[in-house]
């Protein structure tokens, strides 16, 4: 059974100030509970409303369920697992960087794709939306336990990694005809204002991805979908 002490704190996860003061954020759903079960994230409370893991579990009701879920329509299972400690950026390989991207759904969406490619570190600047807010994690579908997300002041650790930095903006050189490297950081900017001006000044190499449609009307990508092409393009260029 669930107190309403239980409820109150799994509802209160829904909030960043409070999964940074308990340490703690939510998984719903078999299969990315299942992810984060089989990675070396830690388990706090797992509740189902069937017998679905070998792991130990608190049977609730689907009413409890309801009540303590994020979902519209709640999916059999919800977990609590911890926060992991905060551990220092690796300055090697292909690293991608989050400035101000705020929408949950995108950093998500995001967080796919460097497991798709193989980027293992993801640094993003503070003011970035936390990958541990119920919608992201959710977005991820798992990748998350596969991909280090780090939170810190990126002006310093671009101006500190010794790497050099890829920005993309609407009048960059054609990502296309770049010799692109094996290491590096690639900048992604905020859904509205794109790299901000003072990331910007740190750019050593201002990539573009050229608009092929006649009127050439559209005024941007959405970031993850640039954010697909640009590591797909990186990628490429290594296997060639």
């Amino acid at each position: 059974m669930l107190s309403n002490k239980d409820i109150k704190l799994i509802n209160s996860l829904s909030q960043k100030k409070f999964r940074q003061q308990f340490g703690l954020f939510v998984v719903e759903g078999k299969k990315g509970i299942e992810e984060f079960l089989n990675s070396d994230f830690e388990l706090k409370a797992l509740y189902a409303t069937l017998d679905l893991f070998s792991h130990k579990y608190t049977e609730i009701s689907e009413g409890q369920l309801k009540k303590i879920s994020q979902l519209k329509t709640p999916n059999n299972a919800l977990a609590l697992f911890k926060i992991p400690a905060f551990q220092q950026p690796q300055h090697r390989g292909l690293i991608l960087a989050m400035d101000d991207v705020r929408d949950p759904g995108n950093l998500g969406t995001i967080i796919r794709l460097c497991d798709w490619f193989g980027i293992e570190q993801l640094i993003c600047s503070l003011s970035t939306v936390d990958c541990y807010n119920p919608k992201v994690v959710q977005a991820t579908m798992g990748s998350l336990t596969r991909v280090r997300v780090k939170y810190l002041d990126l002006e310093k650790f671009l101006l500190t990694s010794g790497l050099k930095v890829f920005g993309t903006f609407m009048d960059g050189k054609t990502i296309y005809k770049t010799d692109l490297p094996k290491e590096g950081i690639i900048v992604m900017g905020n859904e509205a204002n794109g790299i901000s001006l003072n990331v910007e000044k740190l750019i050593n190499e201002r990539l573009g991805i050229p608009r092929y449609g006649r009127l050439k009307s559209t005024e941007s990508l959405n970031v993850a979908t640039a954010t697909a092409i640009v590591l797909s393009e990186f990628k490429r260029n290594v296997q060639s």
